[in-house]
Formats: structure tokens, sequence, C-alpha cells
């Protein structure tokens, strides 16, 4: 019952005090929303990216070229972070593959290669849109998870031959030829300007663009082009390859399948003084990115968090007020018979009605602030239960912390003295 009294008692002085309370939890108030809305939108930003790279093929094998002693993250997405830059000796041959699918062709269900190629303009009679040029073979558009919605991918005769045709985006498409009109596009020739050189090719395909929400609001943006891989190694005179994919069939431990590939190129890279390969799937980097977010939400939320100290010296120095401000009653309340235990837990929970009520209402306006900031960035929003019960167990432990010294100093007035007190 002293306990339910105490908070009873609590409520009310807050109640009668709106502005003195409001400002002194101020502080927590802001401190607990800023966490809060850093870490929904760090959690939501996590989860999208793994759903987005999950939609890639979680399970897919990247082949790369790295430089030897090169960081765990230089190896994970394949760049080099030295003076070292690998040429066409170091590559991964046709060859090379050709032995990768023959010796593991139980695990693979295709071998995605690119060629990035240059940024161009795809020009229809008078009417053009910007695109870029982009070498691939049919495990590239698979494993990218490119939905046709007219024509058809490359023929084996297409990508042997080195044939000048081309997939096109639905976007480009409708730029150049008009919307709904997909049908009468497959078999037109498309004049392509790259590296100043115009070369014509023949649609035989019509892609739906993944990005085109993404892309809505700024029509500038270049889509892929993609082109037989043979035709864009014609164009760059390079017969190698410094990375490929390999799609696994299903039920393929991606991680070990990984160890294998690395061990499989030993041999062909042993004797390599500058480069190695490295094979790591999907799941492997969704794992290091979601570490990575998670370690960046977690610093800024601790550099947000220095908000919730002030907020704690405000309601240690609100509390020394009420305590000189409440003297006689102390001092009345200790010749009733009131205990030093009793004075202390009194002003304690006072410290902790105002530092959790505080609280409250930093979770509710972190919470809209991070599903607000969560749509801005087009993520959708997701609270983190984990930030809110730390956020409100950090509050009360911040009004325990910093309400003890006041509590404190009223449980050991001289009685006499505080009665005395005007």
């Amino acid at each position: 019952m002293l306990f339910i009294e105490n908070v009873l008692l609590a409520l009310n002085g807050l109640w009668s005090n709106k502005m003195r309370s409001l400002l002194t939890m101020l502080g927590i108030i802001i401190g607990i929303g800023s966490v809060i809305a850093i870490m929904t939108v760090g959690d939501s930003l996590s989860l999208s990216v793994s759903e987005q790279m999950q939609t890639m093929g979680a399970n897919n094998i990247q082949v790369v070229l790295s430089e030897k002693d090169s960081s765990m993250m230089d190896s994970l997405i394949g760049i080099s972070s030295g003076s070292q830059v690998p040429d066409e000796n170091d590559y991964f041959t046709k060859e090379m593959i050709e032995n990768v699918v023959n010796t593991f062709g139980d695990k693979i269900e295709a071998v995605s290669v690119v060629e990035q190629y240059v940024n161009g303009t795809m020009k229809y009679t008078s009417k053009e849109a910007p695109i870029s040029l982009a070498g691939a073979n049919n495990g590239y558009l698979l494993s990218e998870n490119l939905q046709m919605v007219a024509g058809r991918r490359f023929t084996e005769q297409d990508l042997n031959d080195g044939k000048k045709v081309c997939i096109i985006a639905d976007q480009a498409a409708e730029k150049i030829y008009g919307k709904d009109n997909f049908e009468q596009i497959l078999g037109k020739t498309v004049e392509i300007l790259q590296d100043d050189v115009t070369v014509e090719y023949t649609v035989i395909g019509i892609y739906e663009n993944p990005n085109a929400g993404m892309m809505s609001f700024m029509s500038s943006m270049p889509t892929y082009v993609f082109i037989p891989i043979k035709t864009a190694k014609s164009f760059t005179h390079v017969d190698g390859y410094q990375y490929f994919s390999l799609i696994t069939k299903i039920g393929v431990d991606s991680t070990e399948f990984a160890n294998e590939i690395e061990r499989f190129f030993e041999g062909y890279y042993r004797n390599n003084p500058d480069f190695e390969v490295t094979a790591f799937s999907m799941t492997a980097m969704i794992s290091s990115m979601t570490d990575m977010l998670g370690k960046i939400t977690t610093a800024i939320s601790v550099v947000a968090s220095i908000a919730l100290l002030v907020g704690g010296i405000g309601v240690m120095n609100i509390m020394l007020v009420s305590v000189t401000e409440r003297t006689r009653e102390i001092g009345t309340r200790k010749a009733l018979g009131a205990t030093n235990g009793s004075i202390r837990t009194q002003f304690i929970i006072e410290a902790v009605v105002i530092c959790i009520v505080g609280g409250i209402i930093g979770i509710i306006l972190g919470l809209t602030m991070g599903n607000f900031a969560s749509k801005l960035l087009g993520y959708p929003a997701q609270p983190s239960i984990r930030s809110i019960v730390i956020s409100l167990s950090f509050s009360t432990a911040i009004g325990i912390f910093f309400g003890y010294y006041p509590a404190n100093k009223a449980a050991k007035m001289n009685p006499i003295d505080a009665l005395r007190y005007e």
C-alpha cells in the first residue's frame, strides 16, 4: 500500500507542476526518443537489405579475384585495397569456368557472368533513352531474377556467335516506343551510342525493371540493356573474367560449397604472386552487412543516449529542489514516526516515476519519428521491441541512480532542524 501511495503522490506532484515536470523530463524524452528512432530505422534498413539480398539468391556463390592478404571486407566485395590491379593473365578463363561446371555439375544450376560496359543512349527514330550496356549470359538473368514481359532470353546461338541482339527494360521500351506496345517492339532495330560509336542491335526481349518504383521520380536514371557476353567481349577485347557467380541447386550447403570452390582454384593460383580466389555465398554477405549495420546503429544510439545523462542530471536537480521545498513536510513526517527508509523510498519512487513517464513519452515520440523516417527512406518500419524494453529499463535505472542522492539527503535530515526550516 505504501508503494502505491508513493506512486500516486508522485503522479499528483507531476500533474500539479506540469511545466516544471515537462522541462525536467525533456532530456529523458529526447534521449529515449532519439535512441528508439535510430534503432527503428536501423532495424528497418537491415531487414530491407537482407530481404533484397535474399531475392538475389542467398545460396548463390560469388567467385572473385582478391589480392593476397587483403582484408575480409575487401574479399567479400571482391575489390583490391592495395596497389595491385589484376591484368588479363590473372583473370578467370572460359576453360576454368567450364572445368568448375564439369567438376561440380551436381551442385550447380547455372553460371552467371556479366561484363559491365558503359553508359550510353538508346535511340529509335527521334526518341531516345539513357541506358547502361552490359554483356551477360542467361545465368546472370536468372540470378537477378529478371522477369520477361515480352520476347525471350538469349539462345545458345546468340551467346556462341556473339550476335548483336539485346534485351531491354520495360521503362526504356515505354520511353521510346510507347506503353503497352511491347510485342510490336520485338524484332525492331535500335541504335546504341557507346564510346562515341553507334551500334545497331535487334530487340529480342523486354524485362520488367525491378527498380521501376524506386526510379519513378528520376526519369533520367539509365536502365540496363543486356547483350550477349561474347558480343560485349568483342568490344572490350578482354577474354577473361574478374568474377563470376554460381547458382546452386536446392539443398546445397553454400558455405561448404564456397570452401570447395576456393580449394579447386588453389591449383590455378598457387603460383600467382599477387592474387588468389575468394568464394563466398550471399548468406555470408547478408550476415556481414547485417552485423555492420547493427554496429553502426548501436554506435549512433550510444551517442544519442548522451541526452539521457543530461536528462538524469536534470532529474537530480529538480529532486534536490523538491527536497528543499518540502523540508518542513519531511520534518513533520519524521516527527510522526516515518523512518529514514520510508523517506528515502518516497523520493526515489518520485524520481523513478518522473523518468518512466518521460520514457513512455520518449518511446511514443521515437516510434513516431522512426516510422516517419523509415517511410521517407522507402523502407517498411520495423519497431524494435528490444529498444523499447531497454529504454524503459534504462529510464528506471536513471531514476534510481540520480534520485538516490536527493532521497538520501532527505532521509538524513534532522527532524527538529527540518521543522524549524523557513
